[in-house]
């Protein structure tokens, strides 16, 4: 079969590698639609996988080629999305049902291979069977719009007429925006730094656009804030535009060192503002409720998802993709997507 091999950072090669062997108990799934993660750039260009040559790609949706032993309940043809981490559902916290906080688990595309590739092999408990007229391209981006759905309601939920901020509008940041706007917020506050992702904010329901560093959201506080960019900058003004008694929610994951300012120290400190972690998107029973509101919001049109796709390429382009992404580091604004 077809995959995008990443032999170390920058190293990325479209090969002909062996099938996955189909196991008892799971099934061979054809991929339809992948999307790149903002976690696969420094995976793929700095930071390299945990484990190397690796097949990388986790936001994906396919079609059940084959079915293994012991499996029932799916067909050959099923459409699958497939909830990218497998939990160990043995330690403390999966025997609580928060597996996103599991101590040993495995995760396609980080840790075994994933979907950079025409298949994979999937274990009955990361099979979820959708619609099978639901387009394969919306069902790939369950993975990023349950992330952004989990951290809303890490920090608490948010209610009807409060006013919501999202600082880093990649596409979790707009379906959070989207969410959002689902649960009533009266306002959104979007901050970014790009203006194409600005305009972005916008199509997903976001009130307010500015541009990072320009001072205008200061007059804006919010009572719900989703951080989604994942660098010092941001960090430190979701921390900063919190109303008192605000809530900030941290999705991004920093590359280099984070330092909060003493000023905004002293602004959480002072106004009371909790700040909360937010990693992954899984609930109880394993993937969660999250996985399920948002399948049902995708599959009924209520989440929007047409306009985050910028790129729709065969994965024969991924090798080249990812060194425009090296080269040209605003390009990445939106989802990009591979068909292999």
């Amino acid at each position: 079969m077809r995959a995008a091999v990443l032999h170390r950072p920058g190293d990325i090669r479209v090969e002909d590698v062996p099938a996955p062997r189909l196991h008892d108990n799971h099934a061979l799934v054809r991929v339809a639609s992948v999307g790149v993660c903002g976690s696969d750039l420094p995976r793929m260009l700095i930071k390299g996988a945990h484990r190397m040559p690796l097949i990388c790609g986790h936001e994906f949706s396919g079609h059940v080629a084959e079915i293994g032993e012991g499996l029932e309940g799916f067909t050959v043809g099923d459409l699958v999305v497939v909830p990218p981490m497998l939990p160990c559902h043995a330690c403390d916290q999966c025997l609580k049902g928060q597996f996103s906080r599991c101590r040993d688990y495995d995760y396609f595309g980080s840790r075994r291979d994933g979907a950079y590739a025409e298949y994979v092999s999937v274990p009955a408990s990361n099979l979820l069977k959708v619609p099978a007229g639901a387009d394969p391209r919306a069902v790939a981006m369950a993975d990023p719009a349950s992330i952004a759905l989990h951290a809303i309601w890490k920090a608490g939920g948010i209610a009807v007429g409060q006013r919501g901020g999202v600082i880093g509008c990649g596409p979790i940041g707009l379906f959070a925006i989207q969410w959002m706007r689902l649960m009533g917020v009266s306002e959104v506050v979007a901050v970014d730094v790009s203006e194409r992702k600005l305009a972005l904010a916008k199509e997903a329901g976001a009130t307010h656009s500015i541009l990072a560093g320009d001072g205008a959201a200061g007059d804006l506080p919010c009572d719900v804030i989703v951080e989604a960019a994942g660098n010092a900058a941001a960090i430190t003004a979701a921390v900063r535009l919190a109303a008192p008694g605000g809530h900030v929610v941290f999705i991004g994951i920093p590359v280099g060192e984070v330092a909060l300012p003493n000023a905004a120290f002293q602004h959480f400190l002072r106004q009371e503002v909790s700040l909360h972690g937010s990693w992954n998107s899984f609930g109880a029973p394993f993937p969660g409720p999250q996985w399920a509101a948002t399948l049902e919001a995708l599959g009924t049109g209520r989440l929007k998802w047409e306009f985050l796709i910028s790129h729709d390429l065969d994965l024969a382009e991924l090798p080249g993709m990812f060194a425009r992404f090296r080269d040209e580091p605003d390009m990445f604004y939106s989802k990009v997507m591979f068909r292999p």
